[in-house]
Formats: structure tokens, C-alpha cells, sequence
């Protein structure tokens, strides 16, 4: 995977400068989704990975998938990764994307698993205090998973807080057999 990111990585800057240049940001994200989206489907993938279709025929069935739901500005930026072969990168292209406006914006998502619901005034806390650690806008999103038995796992980009019974335990139980 990580060779799949290096390889992603110029044409996800190149997109971000353009569109942050224009300040259209949040246009081409959501342009840049749903061609990621129509890219990770398997019969488009198939498509993408047929060695007999030249880049133009390529880069024009693919924009034919996204109708009109792409600027002439994003068209032309498929059509360079067409050209490169470079389709298939698509999601890796739109998650390196989304981490760079997360970035500029100075925003975090954030996911909070726990074994229970937690109440709304629990998950404000939680924002508030990793927005302050992290000094960045926090979004929650919770999830609950019962295997947790309690406590919380959270999870910021590659920030990882397992204050979960399970984690907890896990460690013990490593630590009794070394």
C-alpha cells in the first residue's frame, strides 16, 4: 500500500494547489470522491487494468461513468492521470486529498469507539479536550463496539488512545506471559 500512496502523492498535491489557487476546495473533493468511488468499483477496475484500451479510450469511458458530475478543470486533470495510466490511484488521490484540505483547515476527524452510546455532552468533551491536545478543529464521529467491554478506543489520524477494558486487559495479559 504504501508504494500505491508514493505514487499518489504528486497528483493528490498537484490537484490540491490547483484547486486551493481557485478556492474550490470542497468542489473538487467532492468531484474527486465520486470519481474515486466510480474508480474503486470492480468492473471499472477491470476497465482501468485493461492493457488493450489506449489512455484516450480510457479517460473517455471513464468520463462518460461520471456524466457530467466533473468540471471541465477536473476532466482535464483525469484525463493527465489517464494519460499516465494512473486511474486505478484514484482513492489513494482523494484520501491524500482529503488530508491535505483537513490540514490547511486545521480540522481532525476523529473516531470514538466505545461499548455503550456515549451521550452528546460526553463526545463535546471529548472534542473540546483532544482539540486542545491537538490544537485542531475536532469532528467525532462514535461508534459502539460491545467487544470494548468498557472505556473508549480513539482513534485521530495516526493517533491511537486505547483506554478501552479490553486493551486494558490485553496488556496484562502480555505482560504475565513474558
Amino acid at each position: 500500500m504504501a508504494e500505491l500512496s508514493t505514487l499518489a502523492r504528486p497528483y493528490a498535491k498537484a490537484a490540491f494547489e490547483y484547486a486551493s489557487d481557485k478556492g474550490d476546495l470542497e468542489k473538487w473533493l467532492t468531484q474527486l470522491q465520486l470519481a474515486a468511488a466510480v474508480a474503486a468499483e470492480p468492473r471499472v477496475v477491470a476497465l482501468l487494468n485493461d492493457p488493450a484500451l489506449t489512455a484516450a479510450e480510457q479517460s473517455d469511458r471513464f468520463l462518460g461513468l461520471l456524466g457530467d458530475n466533473a468540471s471541465a478543470p477536473v476532466q482535464n486533470y483525469l484525463r493527465v492521470l489517464a494519460a499516465n495510466r494512473r486511474l486505478p490511484l484514484l482513492p489513494q488521490v482523494c484520501r491524500q486529498f482529503a488530508e491535505l484540505k483537513a490540514e490547511r483547515e486545521r480540522v481532525v476527524e476523529v473516531q470514538v469507539l466505545s461499548a455503550f452510546d456515549l451521550p452528546e455532552d460526553v463526545r463535546d468533551r471529548i472534542a473540546a479536550a483532544l482539540g486542545k491536545r491537538l490544537d485542531r478543529e475536532v469532528v467525532v464521529s462514535s461508534e459502539t463496539d460491545p467487544a470494548l467491554l468498557g472505556g473508549l478506543l480513539i482513534r485521530a489520524g495516526d493517533t491511537v488512545i486505547d483506554g478501552s477494558v479490553r486493551g486494558r486487559l490485553n496488556k496484562l495479559a502480555e505482560a504475565l506471559t513474558h
